[in-house]
């Protein structure tokens, strides 16, 4: 790396460039270092933003189109003579060339922050033909996004770069695999879900037939997801006692980044969204969602006991998690006394809970797909900047944050489950009347 930055400093936009050609070819360069250090000096006013982002996107772009057409023209041959060897044979390619062609280029956004896999990607997609259209879009897409995202983290991070980089490059990565898991379940889903809703029909007939009634059933499906919940307390507590260290480093380097990115001037905005997880806009958002059930819902009361249940619940929920966990956040005994325990955070586990229930049920009755993931799109938002405000403020830390966020979705998540399993007993007469 010093031989390399060093390189940069003489040499600057054109080292920029070619370390990140050759890294997308898959020559061992520390392209996001090398990132960050050209947004230092970018700091330093030795380097033009605009110009860095556009030398480094075109490089990654040069990258990883050719790998494409390398692998497109040298990669299939390859396989269909060696592949058996290394199980990848040319049925399991074909198989993974539709599968990446019809959902997974659009992983080509978020693989760029995924060291390893960055450095395939193009290679596959040239040897499983994705067209050149559909890969160019989501690549070039994402080369312009990953540039963009360490460049700017190095002129925020200013002289602080070498100290933070690190962590901020591993909370990156991390993410970046969840967000591709999230993906990749979402299209597991959509491309089996005849064999998902079968499964769910096979499985609560079996499940009624050996409790005999739809009430007992009932009471086994809530016993199974509060033994869920109870699970989870227990395994984020031993995370937690396991992983208080990496929560301290984790807090001081979000706190710093924040305090960077977000100065003393943003006091109003976060401000504004802080207030959207305050009782009376949380109370008054219900009411409006219980409206648009009762306008559109077909199952009314049905899902209107949900939103009550989730709502309602969730914020018992929380209160018992910060008795259970006990942890005084940053403002420590002079803070409020009902909002002194700060693990998990309860402004940001009721934002995910209540926008996020708010986006699955106006989705559920939307016909057009573009303002369905407009609508989740602007609660995934109003989410981040809600918890954001806490620690904008030091009210919170950004374990307790992250925390409201993971055990807020896991909620959520149940609620919208059981919600499902419901609406399918009650559209099987032949099931409900047992």
């Amino acid at each position: 790396m010093a031989y390399i930055t060093e390189l940069f400093n003489h040499y600057g936009y054109i080292v920029l460039y070619i370390a990140l050609t050759v890294e997308l070819l898959g020559l061992p360069t520390p392209g996001e270092t090398l990132m960050t250090y050209c947004g230092f000096l970018v700091f330093e006013g030795r380097l033009g933003y605009v110009a860095s982002v556009v030398t480094a996107a075109s490089g990654v772009i040069s990258g990883i189109t050719l790998s494409y057409f390398l692998g497109r023209k040298l990669g299939s041959t390859f396989f269909v003579k060696y592949g058996p060897y290394i199980h990848l044979g040319p049925e399991k390619l074909d198989k993974t060339s539709k599968w990446f062609n019809k959902y997974g280029n659009g992983l080509l956004v978020i693989a760029y922050f995924i060291p390893g896999v960055r450095h395939i990607t193009g290679y596959f997609s040239g040897v499983t033909k994705i067209p050149y259209k559909k890969f160019a879009i989501n690549a070039y897409i994402g080369a312009f996004l990953w540039t963009l995202t360490f460049i700017s983290l190095g002129k925020t991070l200013g002289t602080n770069w070498r100290k933070l980089h690190g962590p901020i490059k591993q909370y990156l990565i991390i993410g970046g695999i969840i967000i591709a898991v999230v993906l990749i379940c979402i299209y597991i889903y959509k491309s089996r879900k005849k064999q998902i809703t079968g499964f769910v029909d096979r499985t609560l007939e079996s499940l009624i037939n050996t409790c005999q009634t739809l009430g007992k059933t009932r009471v086994v499906l809530f016993t199974c997801a509060q033994a869920f919940i109870v699970l989870s307390i227990l395994l984020v507590v031993l995370a937690k006692n396991l992983w208080d260290s990496e929560f301290i480093r984790f807090d001081r380097v979000i706190v710093n980044l924040t305090g960077l990115v977000f100065p003393q001037n943003f006091k109003v905005p976060m401000k504004f969204f802080g207030s959207l997880t305050s009782w009376p806009v949380l109370a008054a958002f219900t009411i409006l969602i219980a409206i648009w059930i009762n306008i559109k819902g077909k199952n009314k009361m049905l899902e209107l006991i949900f939103l009550l249940s989730t709502v309602l619940g969730g914020e018992i929920l929380e209160e018992l998690l910060r008795v259970v966990f006990h942890r005084l956040g940053p403002l420590g005994l002079s803070a409020l006394k009902h909002a002194r325990f700060t693990f998990p955070s309860e402004q940001a586990f009721m934002s995910v809970v209540l926008y996020g229930f708010a986006a699955y049920i106006i989705h559920h009755y939307l016909k057009t797909k573009k303002l369905g993931t407009t609508v989740t799109f602007a609660a995934l938002i109003i989410c981040f900047l809600s918890g954001l405000s806490p620690i904008f403020f030091k009210q919170q830390y950004p374990s307790d944050v992250l925390a409201g966020y993971a055990f807020g979705d896991v909620w959520l998540s149940l609620n919208i489950i059981l919600l499902e399993v419901f609406r399918i007993l009650r559209d099987k007469p032949s099931i409900y009347k047992r």
